[in-house]
């Protein structure tokens, strides 16, 4: 059966809310919300005020883990800073979840490039997951999604490094590049086996730059917004996402593609379904 990616193309916060119950879905226990903070000077990230609607709703904790380079989040202190800077921890109760070591470890004995994954050890005190993801392109992964959520973004500040050296972090930056790809997609399916069909995905295309909300100098956004996607398969709704935008006849689309294209984006979402957590085949329902 074709996994089910629901989309509309009105982007407000109550919509995000109303996209989310269509996934009929009861995330149960302690709930943690994946999202991304935001790097201290980016104008793309989204902001509280988008998501409360659906966190409120839910009633989770925001979840976030440091980075692996320079910047105002790559240590505890510093991203703590950032979360309040943002406004997260004024609006919600937030969690760093490598904000203490020692990082739990996660074993992907199906890994096609690493066997372990190392999160935030915060994470075993979550029984599912909401991950709201912010769609747009990425200066190493090509785009960021559903899938560069559940990885790079769970994983710890050494898990990132892990991750970006495909097993060995001392190689963050020169690591072969297309197996840092398949590293995340080994990643990402170690949380979604971890949570046991427990988690739910939101991508939204908005504020789509070529670059990351990473970047702390981003290009401003190259192409129109497309809309918001749900499902419980986050390999399908990141496939959706990218057909959406091979679809689109804004003319900034193209300027998106060749990040994609000249990053191999769409290996990540190959290998993941390769390894078969999620489908690229899936039905695309639209509502207004």
């Amino acid at each position: 059966m074709k996994s089910k990616v629901y989309f509309t193309k009105t982007i407000t916060p109550q919509k995000v809310l109303q996209m989310y119950r269509l996934l009929d879905k009861e995330l149960p226990g302690k709930v943690a919300i994946k999202l991304h903070s935001g790097e201290v000077g980016n104008q793309n990230f989204l902001r509280p005020d988008f998501f409360k609607p659906v966190i409120d709703a839910v009633g989770g904790t925001v979840v976030e883990c440091n980075t692996a380079y320079e910047g105002e989040r790559n240590t505890t202190e510093k991203h703590l800073k950032t979360l309040a800077l943002h406004g997260w921890s004024e609006y919600f109760e937030v969690d760093l979840l490598d904000a203490e070591g020692p990082d739990m470890v996660l074993d992907i004995p199906d890994g096609k490039v690493i066997r372990k994954n190392y999160v935030g050890k915060d994470l075993a005190k979550y029984d599912s997951l909401l991950v709201l993801s912010h769609f747009k392109g990425h200066p190493m992964g090509g785009y960021g999604g559903a899938l560069k959520q559940l990885s790079i973004g769970v994983a710890s500040s050494y898990g990132k490094a892990y991750i970006h050296g495909a097993g060995e972090p001392e190689k963050i930056w020169t690591a072969d590049h297309d197996s840092f790809l398949r590293s995340m997609a080994d990643a990402a399916g170690s949380i979604v086996e971890y949570f046991k069909g427990n988690a739910a995905y939101v991508n939204v295309m908005k504020n789509m730059s070529v670059d990351c909300d990473c970047c702390a100098v981003a290009e401003d956004p190259c192409m129109k917004d497309i809309g918001v996607l749900v499902s419980l398969d986050p390999v399908a709704i990141d496939q959706a996402c990218l057909d959406l935008v091979y679809a689109s006849d804004d003319p900034g689309r193209d300027h998106l593609i060749e990040r994609i294209e000249s990053r191999h984006g769409v290996l990540t979402v190959e290998a993941a379904a390769q390894l078969g957590y999620g489908s690229r085949e899936y039905e695309l329902v639209e509502v207004d």
